[in-house]
């Protein structure tokens, strides 16, 4: 299977691979955002401004994904954010190791990035 990404103003073909995760915008493939993504979230992490921790389990004690992932959960002034990553990366996050995570609060992709966003625009307050 091939993927595509189309320019949405003439529909030429910008990036095509053989994996969703090689897909590039011209830039960066899918594979390097993500692991910007984490590496940026363990330099968060690992500054120890925000409680954290780390753990195999969800709160309700099964395995994450059914084993091989762990959740990192980060308590910001605007709310918890969360991410989930290979046990691969286990010591990339320098935080607190808890048997189960907390209770997550049903916080949406997008309230992540808003409380990300308003963690950063407030950041001295």
């Amino acid at each position: 299977m091939e993927y595509l990404i189309k320019d949405n103003k003439n529909d030429n073909i910008i990036s095509s691979a053989s994996s969703i995760e090689e897909l590039s915008d011209g830039y960066h493939t899918f594979n390097e955002l993500y692991d910007f993504r984490r590496e940026y979230n363990a330099a968060l992490v690992n500054t120890g401004v925000w409680k954290a921790h780390k753990s195999y389990r969800h709160h309700n004690g099964e395995l994450c994904f059914g084993g091989g992932w762990f959740i990192v959960m980060i308590d910001t002034p605007f709310g918890q954010i969360s991410n989930h990553y290979e046990n691969k990366y286990w010591d990339e996050f320098h935080c607190e190791e808890k048997e189960v995570a907390d209770e997550w609060d049903g916080h949406t992709d997008k309230e992540v990035l808003n409380r990300l966003y308003y963690s950063n625009k407030h950041w001295e307050d």
